[in-house]
């Protein structure tokens, strides 16, 4: 069955930026979506990763390894590849992979057959769900309600990439490099600060209070069960648009540019907006040149920072007693208005699928 397309979603334009972004640089270390019930928080993270092109990987091996790229291969392709041996190759669509919350420890990281090794000094690894999900997109609904040591687990191998596995001495390591796509509803507890912090971007979303863009959902999510190809074909151009420009961003990314200026806007950011640490600092810049890449330039500009930002800061805003940090938030959202040429970055039809993704910009070498 088709999942509804992500073009297709009505508003929460931040959201959609928000894994967008990560689609196009998973470096950036994941997002979490925070909203009360019925606000496609789900259905984005579905439809994105349909959304995303197909891959090459190694058809032999459960990792979903990068035939072409020995840094991103697990031990045992990286071995076969240094033998000279041709790995076999097969073309698939993105995978998405769901968490579930009672998930323990070995479930995610994978286990080692210890007896095996003893007896005939073999290294037999049984793939987690970190395996399944490698270059793909890794779904954890409720993740306030998962285990805070298996969130810092998955945190872990969203910022390095690897996941390592040691037990008594014997490790096995495969690559683990994956869209990270966490949400939960706020009035069922929230995550601790220091779990907070280390998710890359955070978007808070509500429910539109628009009637006219609420009838607009409503008549689309109609049209959706009664006929989901039909509906799908629908927008199938405006899907087929937008993955083209992930993909075309995926290849620009590595020739994203950025000047020294460019790190003093940052940390003057964080620095005025009182952040914590330096982790804000780090993950703006690498949204910032995700979010050029994606506006087809080789260069970072202001609007780009400042785009970055609104999704980097809000969940890192320190907060003392009687402080609104609702007053930061509007000064930077004043501030990339008055830096930001050409509209916003989306413009969300109510009608027309066919004008549903981003409007290109004109590209600048």
């Amino acid at each position: 069955m088709r999942v509804f397309p992500f073009t297709a979603i009505v508003g929460q334009e931040r959201m959609k930026r928000a894994l967008i972004l990560n689609a196009i640089s998973p470096q950036i270390g994941g997002v979490l979506i925070r909203g009360e019930r019925g606000t496609a928080k789900s259905t984005a993270a579905r439809a994105l990763a349909a959304l995303l092109p197909e891959i090459d990987v190694v058809s032999d091996c459960p990792f979903s390894c990068n035939p072409y790229r020995v840094d991103e291969m697990c031990d045992n392709c990286r071995r076969r590849y240094e033998a000279g041996e041709k790995l076999p190759v097969t073309r698939r669509k993105t995978r998405f992979v769901n968490l579930p919350v009672s998930a323990t420890e070995d479930r995610v990281v994978g286990t080692l057959d210890l007896e095996r090794a003893i007896k005939y000094g073999e290294r037999h690894f049984e793939p987690g769900i970190l395996a399944a999900a490698n270059r793909g997109l890794l779904y954890v609904d409720e993740v306030n309600l998962l285990d805070d040591h298996v969130v810092d687990i998955l945190l872990d191998a969203a910022a390095m990439g690897v996941n390592v596995v040691e037990r008594e001495g014997i490790s096995f390591s495969h690559p683990a490099r994956f869209i990270l796509v966490g949400t939960m509803n706020p009035e069922e507890g929230d995550l601790r600060p220091q779990l907070l912090d280390r998710f890359a971007l955070c978007v808070d979303i509500q429910g539109i209070p628009d009637p006219d863009a609420r009838v607009e959902i409503l008549k689309r999510r109609v049209r959706y069960e009664q006929d989901p190809e039909r509906f799908y074909q629908e927008w199938a151009e405006a899907e087929a648009r937008l993955s083209q420009r992930i993909a075309e961003a995926q290849e620009l990314l590595p020739q994203v540019a950025y000047r020294e200026q460019d790190l003093y806007t940052i940390a003057a950011l964080t620095s005025e907006m009182e952040v914590d640490g330096h982790r804000a600092d780090i993950v703006i810049l690498k949204a910032a040149v995700a979010q050029a890449a994606f506006e087809g330039r080789t260069s970072v500009q202001e609007s780009d920072i400042l785009l970055a930002a609104e999704l980097a800061l809000p969940h890192r805003l320190r907060r003392q007693p009687f402080e609104d940090t609702q007053e930061k938030l509007a000064k930077l959202e004043q501030r990339l208005e008055e830096v930001r040429e050409g509209g916003a970055p989306w413009q969300e039809p109510r009608e027309n699928p066919q004008v549903a993704v981003p409007s290109k910009k004109k590209r600048t070498p």
